[in-house]
């Protein structure tokens, strides 16, 4: 029952992680995974850059929390989970959530939960360069109701956080 969480500058390999992940587990039936990337538009915008920063510890402890809340939902059997920080540009990779199980459903659940949880809870901050100049990146009302529906309320988007994590709020951490 392997879980790994990393927060790094780096790229990483999806087909090492996966190999990794499924390495020594005959019990695997089923592997999901989501790569997300930086797109060159948001909002209308075209983007040449976005930079994300987070609070070192405590963004490795929220998303082992959610890690957790996956076991105890879904029948899983593996998880890793990457999110990059630092200067990105569009088509890098910023994040990959995969996840292993005995059957294929348990296992598009579980990272999908893995990846709605991690867009509105995670301790992350984003900040996209635009031609109009930076801007810091609000969370999105869809990415709220796609955490509701299993049962989470965010309130990111309105600025009411309800405490199933910390606020990420929208301003840049502290140094």
């Amino acid at each position: 029952m392997a879980a790994r969480v990393s927060i790094q500058t780096q790229d990483f390999d999806v087909a090492a992680e996966i190999a990794a992940l499924r390495r020594d587990d005959p019990g695997v039936g089923a592997v999901c995974s989501f790569i997300g990337t930086v797109r060159d538009r948001s909002e209308g915008s075209g983007v040449s850059s976005m930079e994300l920063e987070h609070y070192p510890g405590m963004t490795e402890r929220a998303i082992e929390s959610m890690v957790a809340i996956a076991r105890q939902r879904f029948d899983i059997r593996g998880v890793r989970v990457i999110h990059r920080i630092g200067q990105l540009r569009p088509l890098d990779q910023i994040v990959l959530v995969a996840v292993t199980s005995a059957h294929r459903a348990e296992a598009f659940q579980a990272c999908e939960f893995l990846m709605d949880y991690l867009k509105t809870q995670a301790p992350f901050w984003k900040k996209e360069q635009t031609p109009e100049g930076a801007r810091w990146v609000d969370a999105r009302s869809a990415d709220d109701a796609a955490l509701a529906r299993w049962g989470i309320a965010s309130g990111n988007a309105s600025g009411n956080a309800s405490g199933n994590a910390p606020d990420r709020g929208t301003e840049r951490p502290p140094r």
